[in-house]
């Protein structure tokens, strides 16, 4: 269960050249809209993708999670998703009490082993227990009668949740989870409901912050995690980086990371193939009536590179385009590094590309740019690894009525491999409030866009979203 936000707040470039990826998947719907979904796992069975999802029911508002049972969504094209209900609930382990959190599916025997993470109303905390069921839908029992992974398991992890099962090739199933930066693994007994040996801290992982994803691909071993580090993410998000290892248990190597912070605080992967496409699932904030305790899971797809590192997943940002809301279209700001001539200290650049939809220029809740109390031009930039084609920018402006307003003017240049020039032939580009402003012009290609923004007199400058197009 990825809870960045929470427990900070109750508690206190991928290796080798990333190539240009191939087309973006169609625009990214979340899997429905009928009620917020998190903490996906995925697994594929025949012809049908199934995913196992959190159920979100904070109220609008609300400050901390409230879940209470687990969703299946099945699905023959990775498009079209159908919800098959509840298929498992807090009141099905007798010992649990509350917080349904980020659970796996993993086949065995026959039969099908739900990990769940649940509040067990003992000692300690969170617990991770095990249902069984004779299908991919169930229906699921619990399998144990008690906590396989509790505080009292010797090396537990600072909180165990997330769990993430995966079996080899030889039948051998290994467990891994953890947050609070712990990550754990062990192996499976057989019988799937047992530790077999000890619990290790593996080696090798950086950054780890929770969410654990294991997977393999072509005989090498991937594990992808939640981190929360300044090198990917704002204060208080997750980024998605992913190591590799020769043997289920490793050591590990750091190869980079693989998603980039989300449009809620917390970020929790599964990758899978699924009819030779490779998807990256996961959740985020951008349903309508979204935020950090109401999240939607989505997916998009993922693309390799030939030494079999990852390349960065282009987050696709739904059907869009309606009065004041986004631009169609894949957004490469997503993926890019941006830079800027000056941000002030309370405010972050990262928010200019996080792919959050503001209600309003006033609406900074997922961070803004600005540049106090800087007057005249500044500029912001983007860069990329290749090339890319871009044939619009999206601007939306922050404007707080005090010392941020929205610019006198502002234009879009490029890179042309010695020097920053004009977009030549573009449109306008807008300064309305409160609204994406779309600039248009012929594509260019290039590896470094940059927007040149010119104050008002007595006023600085702020930025909610630069979407590059």
């Amino acid at each position: 269960m990825t809870r960045l936000r929470t427990t900070v707040l109750g508690a206190l470039a991928a290796l080798g050249l990333v190539v240009a990826s191939a087309a973006p998947a169609p625009a990214a719907a979340p899997i429905t809209t009928a009620l917020y979904t998190a903490d996906p796992a995925a697994l594929v069975v025949g012809d049908t993708m199934y995913l196992y999802t959190g159920h979100d029911e904070a109220p609008v508002g609300g400050t901390n999670f409230v879940m209470r049972d687990w969703h299946v969504f099945t699905s023959g094209d990775a498009t079209t998703w159908t919800d098959q209900g509840a298929k498992l609930k807090i009141a099905d382990f007798p010992w649990a009490g509350a917080d349904a959190w980020a659970g796996e599916v993993e086949p065995k025997n026959g039969k099908y082993y739900w990990y769940v993470p649940v509040n067990g109303n003992g000692a300690g905390w969170m617990d991770i227990g095990v249902a069984v069921g004779d299908s991919p839908l169930g229906p699921f029992r619990d399998a144990k009668g008690g906590p396989l992974i509790s505080d009292s398991t010797p090396n537990s992890s600072p909180l165990n949740i997330d769990p993430t099962v995966f079996t080899d090739d030889d039948g051998q199933s290994y467990i891994y989870w953890g947050s609070y930066y712990g990550l754990r693994a062990a192996k499976l007994k057989p019988d799937m409901i047992n530790l077999d040996g000890s619990v290790i801290t593996p080696q090798g992982v950086s950054n780890f912050w929770e969410a654990p994803w294991m997977f393999k691909r072509n005989g090498v071993y991937y594990l992808a995690y939640a981190a929360n580090d300044s090198g990917c993410a704002a204060s208080g998000y997750a980024c998605i980086r992913y190591a590799t290892a020769s043997s289920p248990l490793g050591p590990w190597t750091h190869r980079g990371v693989v998603l980039d912070q989300v449009t809620s605080t917390t970020n929790h992967p599964a990758i899978i193939e699924f009819k030779g496409q490779w998807y990256m699932v996961y959740h985020n904030a951008s349903s309508p009536g979204g935020g950090d305790f109401r999240r939607s899971v989505t997916l998009d797809k993922l693309y390799w590179n030939a030494d079999g590192t990852m390349q960065k997943v282009v987050q696709t940002t739904g059907p869009g385009g309606g009065p004041g809301g986004p631009p169609t279209g894949a957004n490469l700001a997503l993926t890019a590094t941006p830079s800027t001539s000056y941000v002030s200290p309370w405010e972050t650049l990262a928010a200019v590309h996080d792919g959050y939809v503001p209600t309003s220029s006033a609406d900074h809740s997922h961070g803004a740019y600005g540049n106090w109390d800087h007057q005249g031009t500044e500029w912001l930039e983007y860069r990329w690894n290749s090339a890319q084609s871009i044939s619009r920018v999206a601007t939306y402006w922050f404007d707080d009525d005090l010392g941020i307003d929205l610019p006198a003017s502002c234009e879009v240049q490029y890179w042309n491999g010695s020097a920053y020039v004009d977009v030549p032939g573009q449109s306008a580009c807008g300064t309305a409030a409160n609204t994406y402003n779309v600039t248009t012009f012929p594509a260019v290609s290039t590896t470094r866009l940059r927007l040149s923004i010119t104050s008002k007199s007595g006023y600085s400058t702020g930025v909610l979203e630069w979407m590059a197009l």
